[in-house]
């Protein structure tokens, strides 16, 4: 472990911004120096809590308290404003998934992270767990031959008062999207990671069972990949109490891996407890299909021994650390995490136009509402 102490800032102070501080606490080469919130009280009452202090502004808090990284934990409409402000006063930036909710946004926050030449990932903590690192091994390693079919399932739920506890929750204008936006990020990412880049998408959405909000609950999507392979993507929040989230790979031998990233109600944070240990669900390469109930066992030890909400936030921001300290790339960069905010943007325009959408996708202005 590295002599040298980070100083790392947190912009906004809501329920996932617990979690950081928590995980931050755990590394022993890290402080929480301060934190800024859009509601400066709110602001204070978090750093009392976890004995820092809190700003009125992100300079400040950047240049006072000498920040190596400001971690954005504001909603996601507005990750620009807080990212962009670190990054001009010379701070590394870490972003809560997704980077936003719009490409305009994303590119905005790229390219300053880039003038300021400074650092700038997104949080997909996902990535660390040990199931979904063995199917990417497994799919780095050629047991699987080339990937040729990926599907996403996320079938969840979030009831009324869930969109009631908060302001920006449900609405284009606060929260930018539905299901896409904020619940399937993980997973989408996850894919992306596997697969590659795409070529094409053929997506729909709809607002299946909840009245009460203006942005969807459920969407589909047919993927082409740059690679030649295909996927499908399901995802939904509209199944009580919600069921499970996962990611399938099929490969050109016939071998398949897979993993539940969640299981049981779905994880909310600040609400909820994550309800079951992530694990490889599907498993069929020659010579391992009996590896299954061992990595259970192992996987459900691992996530029994600790607080997986935080522990695995924690892998992610000392993954970051050490790009840092080795001047390299963090795990989840900012230009892989604006592939997410392309694909379900892309989602989004196919459903408006009803048609395919090619990739890249330049960004635009959108009208979403049907």
């Amino acid at each position: 472990m590295s002599e040298r102490v980070f100083n790392i800032s947190i912009a906004g102070c809501g329920k996932v911004a617990h979690l950081h501080a928590k995980a931050i606490r755990n590394i022993p080469n890290a402080r929480l120096a301060g934190v800024w919130s859009r509601t400066y009280q709110t602001a204070e009452d978090f750093a009392l809590r976890y004995n820092t202090r809190s700003y009125k502004s992100i300079k400040q808090m950047v240049m006072e308290n000498h920040t190596d990284l400001v971690i954005v934990c504001t909603p996601h409409k507005f990750h620009e404003v807080p990212a962009t402000e670190a990054a001009e006063a010379g701070s590394n930036v870490l972003v809560e998934k997704p980077l936003a909710s719009d490409l305009r946004d994303c590119d905005k926050i790229i390219a300053s992270c880039r003038k300021n030449n400074v650092k700038l990932g997104v949080i997909s903590q996902r990535r660390w767990y040990p199931p979904v690192k063995r199917v990417k091994e497994a799919i780095e390693n050629g047991r699987i031959g080339k990937p040729v079919l990926a599907t996403v399932t996320l079938l969840g739920w979030r009831d009324k008062a869930y969109y009631d506890s908060d302001a920006w929750r449900g609405t284009w204008k606060m929260e930018g999207g539905g299901v896409l936006v904020n619940q399937s990020p993980h997973q989408l990412d996850i894919m992306l990671w596997y697969m590659g880049d795409i070529d094409e998408v053929y997506g729909i959405w709809r607002n299946l069972n909840h009245p009460y909000i203006e942005v969807e609950d459920t969407a589909l999507a047919i993927i082409k990949f740059k690679s030649g392979a295909i996927g499908n993507i399901l995802v939904s929040n509209s199944q009580k109490p919600g069921i499970y989230g996962k990611v399938q790979v099929h490969g050109e031998n016939g071998s398949s891996v897979g993993v539940q990233t969640d299981g049981g109600a779905m994880f909310i944070a600040g609400r909820s407890s994550v309800a079951e240990p992530p694990v490889n669900d599907l498993w069929t390469i020659p010579g391992e299909e009996n590896m299954l109930n061992e990595w259970i066992k192992q996987d459900t030890e691992t996530f029994n021994s600790c607080d997986p909400t935080v522990y695995f936030m924690q892998c992610q921001i000392e993954d970051y650390l050490k790009a840092l300290e080795n001047n390299s790339d963090p795990l989840v960069t900012g230009e892989f995490g604006r592939k997410t905010v392309e694909l379900f943007t892309a989602i989004y325009r196919s459903t408006r136009d009803n048609m395919p959408v090619r990739f890249p996708l330049k960004s635009e202005v959108l009208n979403l509402k049907p």
